[in-house]
């Protein structure tokens, strides 16, 4: 059996989501999608940065993410701001909701890739972060980095003497 079709190809991941939001829960859904739609997605065209997930008569949706129009898809293209609908069981959309209606939650997409030949979308339940809790992000990465590259230099002289 060939281990290709068990792999996960990551398509596209949203660095900006970690950025401004502070990521409590990940669940991965399956997308309701038309056929230029997978088309276009697995050559890499979408853009999740500006979507959200919404759930509304039970159901949970996927707002906002921009698809581009397949190029050979002529006259059956589809829309590329539509709203698509995310696949997760009805007891997973239940608790959700719940967890969505607390004030300053919100779902964010995380990830676009392709598993066992399916597209599937990780989803966020995140909250906004503070400008401070932003810039205290980058003040502690930049210490890490600063921390590696001594102790790097240092191995590096032990060497050579």
């Amino acid at each position: 059996m060939s281990k290709k079709n068990d792999e996960i190809r990551p398509i596209l991941v949203n660095k900006k989501a970690f950025y401004d939001f502070d990521i409590s829960q990940k669940v991965e859904a399956g997308i309701s999608l038309k056929g230029t739609e997978v088309k276009s997605i697995k050559s890499g065209k979408i853009s999740i940065t500006d979507g959200f997930g919404i759930i509304t008569n039970g159901e949970f949706f996927l707002k906002n993410v921009h698809v581009s129009k397949y190029p050979f898809g002529n006259r059956i293209n589809h829309d590329p701001l539509r709203t698509r609908k995310l696949l997760l069981h009805k007891s997973e959309i239940i608790k959700l909701g719940v967890k969505i209606k607390e004030k300053g939650f919100t779902f964010v997409p995380l990830k676009v890739y392709e598993k066992k030949g399916v597209i599937k979308i990780e989803m966020g339940l995140a909250k906004g972060k503070r400008v401070y809790n932003k810039k205290d992000d980058i003040r502690k990465k930049d210490e890490m980095r600063d921390l590696k590259r001594n102790f790097k230099l240092s191995n590096l002289s032990g060497k050579l003497k």
